[in-house]
């Protein structure tokens, strides 16, 4: 009986300080969390605040910039890392279907040649552009659906899609956005687009010419559409369709993340810099 109650103590003891233990961790891990998190908040103040002052020197906007900083307090030991990228540097998918409903030949035609610079299917041209015309359907029916809802809100919608698979919204999913201008203009950012982008913008871009743009903007950021005429095979001729060329846009979709005692907290956010509102805010 002795051994027995001893027995029963020492494992009730073992459960007490197992769980102290766990407690006391998880504690500290939400105190360094909330830590965490207030130092991220902070990163995405300074990002809002940073770029219009830089867009005002500069007259441009590049498709990504980074800033890694360690130990930016004094009672902080750890890293905070701010990413801010210009979403017009990617592809507009809501600017497959115009603001009337209708197909957008321009954007449809371009979003292909994107597709096929990244060995995708070009179908899936046809299941996004029918996937919006649906929305739009749904929401103009009176149902209860917001006319935010005729666009795609996110882009992870995509894995909604048939024929998109989750290998085919890996490959894509860097070089498209779903934040743009309210009248679905196709607009691209020639000084931040990537090559499989700039191949978008007519058939007779191949990919010796895209990396001639990409090397030319390293020193010689374009100031203005006109500008990449100055680009060695870039005539008159090129067929890039009026309007879809820029250099400075915008909104940006800003990443923070905090860092320290292998806890991490990351918040990501996507800032309108036209409107002055922050169109998307996650925190994990």
């Amino acid at each position: 009986m002795t051994l027995l109650a001893l027995v029963l103590i020492t494992a009730m003891v073992v459960e007490f300080c197992y769980g102290v233990y766990t407690g006391m961790n998880n504690l500290y891990n939400w105190r360094d969390s909330q830590r965490l998190s207030v130092m991220s908040k902070s990163g995405l103040n300074v990002a809002v605040r940073y770029l219009p002052e830089a867009l005002r020197e500069v007259k441009y906007s590049t498709g990504a910039m980074e800033f890694p900083v360690e130990n930016p307090f004094e009672d902080f030991i750890g890293t905070l890392t701010v990413r801010i990228e210009d979403e017009s540097a990617k592809f507009y998918l809501n600017s497959l279907v115009t603001a009337t409903g209708q197909k957008n030949d321009v954007a449809y035609y371009a979003f292909k040649r994107l597709l096929k610079a990244l060995s995708l299917k070009e179908k899936i041209a046809d299941g996004i552009t029918d996937w919006i015309l649906k929305k739009r359907e749904t929401a103009a029916t009176g149902s209860g659906v917001s006319g935010n809802s005729s666009r795609i809100l996110r882009a992870d919608e995509l894995l909604l899609i048939d024929g998109i698979s989750r290998k085919d919204y890996d490959t894509l999913f860097p070089y498209v956005t779903v934040y743009g201008p309210m009248d679905r203009t196709l607009h691209i950012n020639i000084n931040g687009a990537e090559k499989p982008v700039l191949r978008c913008l007519s058939d007779t871009v191949t990919d010796d010419l895209a990396q001639r743009v990409i090397d030319y903007r390293k020193d010689n950021p374009f100031l203005g559409p006109g500008d990449l005429s100055k680009v060695p095979g870039f005539g008159g001729d090129i067929g890039i369709p009026p309007g879809m060329v820029i250099t400075d846009r915008g909104p940006f979709s800003m990443r923070s993340t905090a860092a320290s005692g292998g806890v991490k907290r990351i918040i990501e956010m996507v800032y309108s810099m036209s409107a002055g509102k922050i169109e998307y805010w996650k925190e994990y």
